[in-house]
């Protein structure tokens, strides 16, 4: 990671959060916040350790962050998460919800707790965090969120009915909150992975069976997800655009 020079970050000043930000998609666009000049929160539910290394790489290239542990499917937790960040920095600027898991299977044989679990984080966590968040922006006048939904919230994934609909949900939360929000200078999109170089997709086995319907014909890298949210967080291009799905899937979902 290189932090830009001074003149070129966008984000000097400006505080961003990111859900689940240790690793992955997370840990990527925290990084690519930080080269815009943001002091970067990296939330983490246990992973400790590869949290506390993200901020390392941070701040060894002259950035700023910190770790924060808070399981977002938790009001009491996100409110602990959000007063602390809001008593160190006195303002957020950017939320990243990022923070998910999968408890993969088929439907008849998916458990009520599976299913449960993936709505509370991938879902509830984004209505949790977004709610919490807003009411600082409001006051604000300004803010940019950012959710990142998946294209199996937008064309449906076998052995994922609980992680489809909860992604299928934060897009039409996504579109709904900016309704609400635009008023007072507040933008909300989301952004919708398809197949990327995570853990986790390392252990899918059908890999060469996914990327034949993928046109260019490869998984993603983190970074590039990461690069459509720092767009949509920092470029001054980007404040006329909200209530929008950003597809970096490789041309598999076109609408």
């Amino acid at each position: 990671m290189t932090v830009s020079s001074e003149n070129s970050q966008l984000l000097q000043g400006q505080v961003a959060i990111v859900t689940g930000a240790s690793r992955g998609i997370g840990r990527a666009i925290a990084l690519q916040l930080a080269t815009q000049g943001a002091n970067v929160v990296v939330n983490y539910a246990s992973s400790a350790a590869a949290a506390e290394n993200v901020v390392a790489e941070i701040t060894a290239a002259k950035g700023q962050a910190v770790a924060l542990q808070a399981d977002v499917s938790q009001a009491d937790q996100v409110d602990t998460l959000i007063n602390t960040v809001q008593e160190k920095f006195k303002r957020i600027d950017i939320l990243v919800n990022n923070a998910g898991i999968t408890r993969d299977t088929l439907l008849l044989r998916m458990k009520p707790e599976d299913w449960q679990a993936v709505i509370d984080l991938n879902l509830t966590g984004v209505f949790l965090c977004t709610r919490t968040v807003s009411k600082i922006m409001l006051k604000q006048r300004s803010g940019r969120i950012i959710n990142i939904t998946s294209v199996a919230g937008q064309m449906g994934n076998p052995g994922q009915a609980n992680y489809s609909a909860a992604k299928a949900g934060v897009i039409g939360f996504t579109k709904t909150v900016a309704k609400e929000l635009a008023s007072r200078g507040i933008t909300v999109n989301a952004v919708a992975p398809g197949f990327i170089t995570t853990d986790m997709t390392s252990n899918l086995s059908n890999t060469e069976d996914i990327i034949q319907y993928i046109p260019l014909g490869r998984y993603g890298q983190p970074e590039e997800v990461a690069g459509v949210v720092r767009f949509l967080a920092a470029d001054p291009a980007a404040a006329y655009i909200t209530g929008q799905v950003f597809n970096v899937d490789g041309g598999m979902v076109m609408a």
